[in-house]
């Protein structure tokens, strides 16, 4: 599923990247660093991303998506408001993708802090 998302790269790294800072998985955080960036996510929204969506400067669909990210971590469901916003730009599809991308890594965020999973030392740090 995660291999075939219709989500762009970019969006998938964003959406990882929030699950890693919510979680503060510093495996997750520093091993999609470089896809990030790869996937076109400058530093300073890496940055942001930490933050959360109140951080000034996202766009729209970025907000909705990150708003998302934080409604599923937190109540395990998107709230109405943000559905609608994301269903704004994204298809039902998408929508979807983004949840299970979420829980996904979600999910993986518990394992590697649960089994002490230690980062590669060549990554960089985490900036939370």
């Amino acid at each position: 599923m995660l291999y075939s998302s219709t989500l762009s790269d970019r969006q998938r790294e964003l959406v990882v990247l929030r699950v890693a800072a919510l979680r503060r998985s510093d495996y997750e955080w520093r091993q999609h660093l470089m896809l990030a960036g790869d996937a076109g996510i400058t530093e300073e929204e890496i940055a942001r991303i930490a933050e959360g969506p109140g951080a000034p400067g996202w766009g729209t669909l970025d907000r909705a998506m990150l708003n998302a990210v934080d409604e599923l971590v937190n109540d395990a469901m998107v709230a109405d408001g943000t559905w609608e916003e994301l269903s704004g730009e994204l298809d039902r599809e998408q929508i979807m993708d983004l949840v299970f991308t979420v829980g996904a890594y979600d999910l993986l965020a518990m394992a590697f802090r649960s089994f002490g999973v230690q980062p590669d030392h060549d990554l960089p740090p985490a900036s939370w």
